[in-house]
């Protein structure tokens, strides 16, 4: 294929929290490249997955979903759900058609520059009646270029709405190989991986302020690879919760946990986890760095 036949783009993929963002990322890449939590905001850096449709490479940035900030951290998320926007070809706005229609994702989206499609989204969970009433109001809000209504978790209408996103990219060659699926490094993908079973496993018991940080990352002669994460946790009572009575729920954590990452990797890891406490975690410049996290004033 040359050049002049292929396309590609990039494509902001944004919405409220728990809008299915991610669930439909990895959809439409035909495998997984960002955690699913049923907690909201477990995304935080802005991740990019990597689809390919026909002589298309579409670029699709999973962003940190947008509801209104009250802390440096949730400023810094909601900053870069907003520059991905910016920074894109096209805006693909996720809805969860279940839910009410947050009016801070719609209003950052009155003066756009960029194309935008519209997926509404859950269409499992909606009656047909609640379903086109929503798709009419959004539709007249907004002006989409396109509508979709989908369901991300059971794949429908998911294979139409690639297909729109890859015609709708502009000319030009590949921007990445064609085996990759992501630009997260693998060092970021494991740290994703720890954070999911965290959020999996406690998000009835643990408040939302948690980060993963990799101390140290070896590769040994024998093809293993020695991981070393801190989970950071904001109070003595948290790190209570997540260690577990006689450290059983750490070491649950972290077999599940060594378990995907040794699947994504595709050698043997060692995974050595322990929990400290640091009340202003989030205030820290290195932990923003380490989730690609822009600092925010």
């Amino acid at each position: 294929m040359t050049d002049a036949q292929q396309k590609a783009g990039f494509v902001a993929v944004i919405g409220a929290p728990n809008a299915g963002k991610s669930t439909l990322v990895n959809a439409l890449v035909g495998q997984k490249v960002a955690i699913v939590s049923p907690k909201a905001q477990t995304t935080r850096a802005r991740l990019m997955g990597i689809a390919i449709q026909g002589g298309a490479q579409v670029l699709l940035v999973d962003t940190p979903g947008i509801f209104a900030p009250r802390r440096r951290l949730d400023r810094a998320m909601v900053s870069a759900a907003w520059t991905g926007a910016e920074d894109a070809d096209l805006i693909l706005l996720v809805i969860d058609s279940s839910e009410r229609v947050r009016e801070e994702v719609l209003e950052g989206l009155d003066n756009r520059q960029h194309r935008l499609f519209l997926a509404l989204n859950k269409i499992d969970l909606v009656k047909k009646p609640q379903l086109l009433a929503l798709a009419s109001d959004l539709t007249s809000r907004l002006n989409p270029d396109k509508v979709f209504m989908i369901s991300a978790s059971q794949g429908d209408g998911v294979p139409d709405l690639m297909r729109a996103l890859a015609e709708a990219m502009p000319t030009g060659p590949w921007l990445y190989p064609e085996d990759e699926v992501s630009d997260a490094t693998d060092r970021m993908i494991a740290a994703e991986l720890t954070s999911e079973q965290i959020v999996n496993r406690l998000h009835q018991e643990l408040p939302y302020a948690t980060a993963i940080e990799t101390e140290t990352w070896e590769d040994r002669p024998d093809g293993s690879t020695a991981i070393r994460q801190q989970i950071l946790v904001e109070r003595d009572s948290q790190k209570a919760i997540v260690i577990g009575k006689g450290g059983r729920r750490l070491k649950e954590i972290g077999a599940a946990a060594r378990e995907e990452i040794a699947q994504h990797l595709g050698r043997p890891v060692h995974l050595f986890l322990h929990v400290k406490v640091n009340p202003r975690w989030d205030e820290d410049r290195a932990v923003y760095r380490e989730i690609r996290l822009e600092w925010a004033d």
